[in-house]
């Protein structure tokens, strides 16, 4: 069974270093690129499982990459960068990556995002008519939902949304992508409208926001559906 095969794209020697020797360590096939052309180039040539991009490139910036790989490439992107503004995590998401680190950063929790981004649940809604995240089942056929064997009642709405969240477990998703893709494109900014309704989710789901095991909230960004191991 052959290693999974890990790009990292940063114009730093260091942080190329760091990251190989890291990522190595746990069992990855690492391979490197300095800059953003090269990195779509080793994409389409290589056919990593997935990408660490850097923003700052010397060439073109991060969130150029990401637009043109989402033109043909579905695999997970994760942005490590000294970019911190939620501005900045916004506009890398809407881009397509698929989660977002801020440099500096601790190993454990790298390789921990690294492992979520690797495993994704199952094509869920794809290839079955189940999503099944953790206690958690969504039967999209007969349009049930239960959590530990026991039902839940849900709106449609509440029903989509939360099947849109759990199809995308594990990554974080803006207030944008999620008000795009579950109410249209005309209720884009309606942010207040979406805390509404996950805030309905979370009841029913006897989800504590301080502590949740289901729906983590990203300040300023949107949301994140927790998997068990997360």
């Amino acid at each position: 069974m052959s290693a999974t095969r890990i790009l990292i794209i940063d114009d730093e020697p260091q942080i190329r270093k760091f990251l190989r020797v890291a990522l190595g360590a746990h069992g990855f096939e690492v391979f490197e690129a300095e800059n953003g052309r090269k990195g779509v180039e080793a994409v389409a040539l290589r056919e990593p499982d997935l990408v660490i991009l850097d923003l700052g490139l010397p060439d073109i910036d991060g969130k150029e990459v990401i637009t043109r790989l989402r033109e043909w490439s579905n695999l997970p992107i994760l942005v490590l960068s000294v970019r911190e503004g939620e501005d900045e995590k916004v506009a890398a998401l809407d881009a397509g990556a698929n989660d977002y680190v801020v440099k500096p950063f601790g190993i454990p929790e790298f390789l921990a995002r690294v492992r979520v981004l690797l495993r994704p649940a199952r094509k869920a809604g794809e290839d079955s008519a189940e999503i099944v995240v953790g206690d958690l089942k969504l039967d999209l056929a007969r349009h049930e939902v239960s959590l530990a064997a026991e039902k839940l009642k849900l709106t449609p709405k509440e029903f989509e949304l939360l099947a849109y969240l759990m199809r995308n477990a594990g990554r974080i998703l803006t207030h944008r992508q999620i008000l795009t893709s579950v109410w249209g494109p005309a209720n884009a900014e309606d942010v207040q409208y979406l805390r509404v309704f996950v805030g309905r989710l979370r009841q029913k789901l006897g989800d504590d926001p301080a502590s949740p095991r289901y729906i983590l909230n990203e300040p300023g960004v949107g949301y994140r559906f927790l998997r068990p191991e997360e």
